[in-house]
């Protein structure tokens, strides 16, 4: 079985194709004695750690990969298995894929990390859940890096294989124009921003464009009745409820999410709803939003509630029949562009979104400025269908050049 492995290892590293590396990939490091690369099933953490270790490790010879969800983990242990290949085969760094398929894995990491500090271990899993909330205080140990979907620019880059780089929020923002002079050529950018939106966040669509919505519904099927089902113990009658909950987010506006209204319409008690919401946002199929209003005021009002992704909306909308609201997938790809970025974004009273420092009011190119006129603060309108911009605006494609 060790060679069956070992060949399949070799295998994956010769076949590897992609050229284009994901964002994270040049702060990615191994410093830490152990390392964790967290995030949705999809967005490619394999083929990360794959292109990491053939550009960087594979030739000295001292690295190893498996995934855990072998079948051979059924008759031996993580641990006895990874011992072996320190202190037998003699391998310095460790790389597990799909950790969280391996029951226990979490108090067997944490043994390995104790008894063999000559070890380097890095893991990986689709399970966002079980990896951040796993005990036996793994998040002191091990440096965590997590991993989105592709953002605009990268989807650009692997499309049409250029090399564009991202931008600064504040650069953005400051110096629209320069901003946009970086882009000048590329070819048809707002035809392939529309594409981006509907198939582009999850990198598997580079391999069958036609399968990308089956490809999505089976990440949700997997998350839901695998994932969530086995780290909750939840049986299926209850998990029927979380892509009932999907279905109805696809359905409205972004955030226009009452959780009395869904806990009496899914026949479930509000509780049970809100658990059900904070486990989807872990597994990273939903995102929560917080209001700018701080105090009591904001600690009253309730979280926005919206898909994960602008392409959940479209895989979703193939059950309800319909055609996603443009001001939907405007806004959501605003937010996922900005929190996959780690620019803290809220929703506000006072216009429709903002940061610490500026307030945003998001439409289509005849979006004007009067919801602004009022605010005091840095305001700019971020309108979609456009390719250049006046004072005070943005192309809302820009900000998917964030990371």
């Amino acid at each position: 079985m060790y060679r069956f492995i070992t060949s399949t290892f070799h295998r994956l590293i010769e076949t590897l194709a992609s050229s284009q590396t994901r964002y994270l990939y040049p702060s990615f490091n191994l410093r830490n004695r152990l390392t964790g690369l967290i995030g949705p099933r999809g967005v490619g953490k394999t083929t990360l750690l794959l292109q990491y270790i053939k550009n960087e490790l594979f030739k000295e010879g001292k690295c190893f990969y498996f995934s855990a969800d072998l079948v051979y983990f059924q008759q031996t242990t993580l641990l006895e298995f990874v011992s072996n290949l320190h202190l037998v085969e003699g391998y310095r760094i460790i790389f597990i894929d799909e950790i969280h398929k391996y029951q226990g894995w979490n108090q067997e990491l944490k043994n390995l990390y104790d008894a063999l500090p000559s070890l380097k271990i890095v893991f990986s899993g689709s399970s966002m859940l079980d990896l951040v909330e796993g005990s036996h205080d793994l998040s002191r140990r091990a440096k965590l890096y997590r991993l989105h979907g592709l953002s605009f620019r990268e989807y650009l880059n692997f499309a049409l294989n250029l090399n564009l780089k991202p931008i600064p929020f504040q650069e953005i923002l400051d110096n629209t124009t320069a901003s946009l002079s970086h882009l000048k050529g590329v070819e048809r950018i707002l035809p392939h921003f529309e594409d981006y939106l509907k198939k582009g966040y999850y990198p598997f669509v580079f391999e069958d464009p036609h399968s990308y919505y089956e490809k999505v519904s089976r990440v949700i099927d997997k998350t839901v009745f695998e994932d969530i089902a086995n780290y909750y113990n939840l049986k299926t009658p209850n998990l029927q409820y979380f892509k009932r909950l999907l279905t109805y987010l696809a359905s409205i506006p972004p955030g226009d999410l009452n959780m009395h209204s869904l806990a009496k319409n899914l026949g479930i008690d509000h509780k049970t709803v809100e658990h059900y919401v904070g486990i989807l946002a872990s597994v990273g199929l939903i995102r929560e939003m917080r209001p700018y209003e701080g105090g009591g005021p904001g600690l009253r009002k309730p979280s926005k509630i919206l898909l994960n992704n602008t392409n959940l909306i479209h895989t979703m909308q193939q059950y309800l029949g319909q055609q996603p609201v443009k001001g939907m997938e405007r806004e959501l790809f605003f937010i996922q562009s900005l929190q996959n970025a780690d620019v803290e974004i809220f929703y506000s009273k006072q216009a429709g979104y903002r940061t610490r420092q500026a307030v945003f009011e998001i439409g289509g190119k005849n979006k004007t400025r009067d919801q602004l006129k009022a605010i005091k603060e840095p305001s700019y309108i971020v309108k979609d269908d456009i390719l250049h911009s006046l004072k005070g605006e943005i192309p809302l494609f820009l900000f998917g050049f964030l990371y």
